[in-house]
């Protein structure tokens, strides 16, 4: 490659960006010809990856933190020959696209993770460093170093500026994850103005003290840059941030260094004006000369034949440790043995043992099975119970462990969490408490968007959390949770239910699960009396019956399914037909067929829905003329059988709200506190 083609291919990128911008009359310039420079020698002289082969478990990983950059990306990945089309880049931001405004993953080969909303993918990068980590240290061998890469990530101001950038900064420095290298592309430039509006801290001093090894370069000298990247490669025991001076909107005449130029087109004479400096057709757009294009064929050539490379270590690998090689594709697989269930507790009928703690055995039990499970808690492993005894903790310099200590940084566990997802292999789980969801619902949310397999551990699922009070209480939670599509919520009765929603949890291909889970003990049901705890899998299910026509259906989640039981013993003996039903997942339910719904929902019955939580849903089971047992304002600080009381969660005030419902059907008979 000589100078003048290196030249061509970094302005190439740079108006490929351009144009498709510029064509979509949408997105961000800017940030993307900043940047041209600082990521052709990223790709073209460091990066493990095969276009031929998008998805090899041992390629470099490279995550877009600044996803509004999008174009440089798809240039990037269209000029290195992966299954990204020039027509693919010229339906930036359409209808149907490969190429979303923000890069989504699996609309197109190369795209590691969803990003866009800023410090995300920094986050998700580091949950990537930590598994390449964590696998090595289960399956290389001193002959065979098969799992032996890096993880890449171009951040921006945007994404220093987030908390979960701060969050994972700090964990990374910790760990002293060496093989995680982040280009910063300082270019002091946000959508208002410049960064000095908002913005003026001393970003390496910061990262420094987060434990981080820090250089400053011209990101537009590639030189320098590279130098930068061979240095950081070499350094194994701290994470690597490479602060890269850049322009924005580099090359543009009149808006380089300017926020016009951040997130809207440039304008067809500016681009026009850029490609005449540049010695390329100022009229054609997306043009890719034929040198560049010969360079980057060869490129993929090399590429190919460092996997190759690899392809043929595993072979050898294969041969002489199979039951390794066999571990190891179980492993990526994320297998969970079709007897699972033969693993699980046998919990004492009868007996009360809260939510939380029969989770905590379950998981337990289930763990030896599924040794690609892991995860922690947010500091709150004893009150969560998600610590798997003997499996060994993740520190620095020992990654051979299965447990997690996030520290106090629930937003950087949901993110990082999604980076060990992303990695390929781990089914990982997080524990907080139900109301500090709100602190990681971003990665929830892109989790479920991406179909991720994360678990999510929510313990102290209600008011009945007692003299923590309001703070520590969920009122409005769940129903926020519910609401992410593909996200499925589950809120278990008691042990039995539990133990089925884990095994939901590690079956569950395509999204996330939350286990919503209590603090107080809850008696185990008698399976022989009550419907088996299976039902579960369909989301909501008869669980006590009485012959049709019903006086009421009862239905509930969680705790008050309880409540509910009992209410149900008090109007049978008044001589009430009742259906108790239990619903700890709506979303299983609603995937079922209308024939199901219908054979636990009959038409014409008059339904109750409990929950320590707001209404808001429950309307679509029990309809207008429903009786609703809901809380609709924050809880208290009590103990909690006194809370039950004075929110009207007993059977005696559940009978009464019936009671007054059947003489006044048309009021609204939804239970508040005073």
């Amino acid at each position: 490659m000589t100078k003048e083609i290196e030249r061509m291919a970094v302005d190439t990128i740079r108006l490929l960006a351009a144009d498709g911008v510029q064509k979509a009359n949408s997105g961000h310039p800017g940030m993307p010809m900043g940047m041209a420079d600082t990521a052709f020698v990223l790709w073209t002289r460091f990066l493990r990856h095969d276009p031929a082969a998008p998805g090899w478990p041992d390629r470099d990983r490279f995550v877009l933190s600044a996803g509004h950059g999008s174009m440089l990306l798809y240039s990037l990945l269209h000029i290195c020959g992966y299954d990204l089309s020039l027509d693919d880049l010229k339906s930036f931001r359409q209808w149907g696209s490969r190429t979303a405004g923000h890069p989504e993953y699996g609309h197109a080969p190369g795209i590691e993770t969803t990003t866009g909303p800023l410090g995300q993918g920094f986050a998700n990068a580091v949950g990537m460093a930590i598994a390449e980590r964590m696998m090595a240290a289960r399956f290389n061998t001193e002959k065979f170093p098969l799992i032996d890469h890096r993880t890449y990530a171009i951040a921006g101001d945007g994404c220093m500026m987030e908390g979960v950038t701060a969050e994972a900064a700090s964990l990374a420095g910790h760990l002293g994850l060496g093989k995680l290298i982040v280009l910063y592309d300082d270019n002091g430039i946000t959508i208002e103005g410049k960064t000095e509006l908002a913005f003026s801290e001393d970003v390496g001093a910061r990262f420094k003290a987060y434990g981080w090894r820090v250089v400053a370069v011209d990101g537009h000298n590639r030189t320098q840059v590279g130098a930068a990247i061979a240095r950081a490669r070499k350094n194994a025991d701290r994470p690597n941030l490479i602060i890269c001076r850049t322009h924005i909107a580099y090359g543009a005449p009149t808006k380089q260094d300017t926020h016009e130029a951040h997130g809207a087109p440039l304008g067809e004479d500016e681009i026009r004006a850029i490609k005449q400096a540049c010695g390329l057709p100022p009229e054609q757009q997306f043009y890719v000369p034929e040198e560049v294009r010969g360079f980057f064929k060869r490129l993929g050539r090399k590429l190919g034949r460092d996997r190759q490379a690899w392809d043929a270590m595993y072979a050898a690998y294969k041969a002489e440790e199979p039951a390794k090689a066999e571990a190891f594709e179980r492993f990526l697989a994320r297998d969970v043995p079709a007897d699972i269930e033969a693993a699980l507790p046998v919990f004492e009928v009868g007996k009360g043992i809260a939510t939380r703690a029969s989770s905590g055995m379950v998981l337990n039990a289930v763990a030896p099975s599924v040794p690609c499970l892991v995860g922690g808690s947010a500091d709150l492993a004893p009150s969560n119970n998600t610590y798997i005894k003997g499996g060994g903790d993740i520190r620095r310099g020992e990654f051979s462990g299965r447990n997690f200590h996030f520290g106090v940084r629930e937003h950087a566990m949901g993110a990082v969490m999604n980076g060990l997802a992303l990695h390929g292999g781990f089914r990982p789980y997080g524990g907080t408490f139900l109301v500090f969801s709100d602190y990681m619902r971003p990665p929830i949310r892109l989790a479920a968007m991406m179909g991720l397999p994360a678990v999510y551990v929510f313990t102290h699922d209600s008011i009945f959390v007692g003299e923590d009070g309001p703070t520590h209480q969920p009122i409005e939670q769940i129903a926020a949770l519910r609401a992410i599509p593909n996200l499925d919520v589950v809120r278990p009765a008691e042990a039995g239910e539990t133990a089925c929603a884990w095994l939901h949890a590690l079956r569950r291909p395509d999204g996330p699960t939350a286990l919503c889970l209590t603090r107080q003990n809850l008696p185990t049901l008698d399976r022989a009396k009550y419907a088996p705890a299976q039902g579960l899998f369909k989301g909501a299910y008869v669980l006590s019956d009485d012959p049709a026509p019903w006086d009421w259906i009862l239905m509930a989640s969680g705790s008050e399914l309880h409540l509910c039981l009992e209410a149900a013993e008090i109007l049978r003996r008044e001589g009430a037909r009742i259906r108790v039903v239990s619903m700890p997942c709506w979303e299983l339910f609603l995937r079922q067929d209308a024939a199901y719904q219908a054979s636990v929902f009959p038409a014409g019955a008059r339904c109750a829905a409990v929950e320590t939580g707001i209404r808001m849903g429950w309307e679509r089971f029990a309809g207008k003329d429903g009786v609703y047992l809901t809380i609709e304002r924050f809880g208290a600080s009590a103990p909690f059988k006194k809370l039950a009381e004075e929110f009207g969660f007993t059977a005696q005030n559940l009978v009464a709200e019936l009671a007054r419902a059947q003489a006044a059907p048309s009021a609204d008979t939804s239970a508040k506190a005073t």
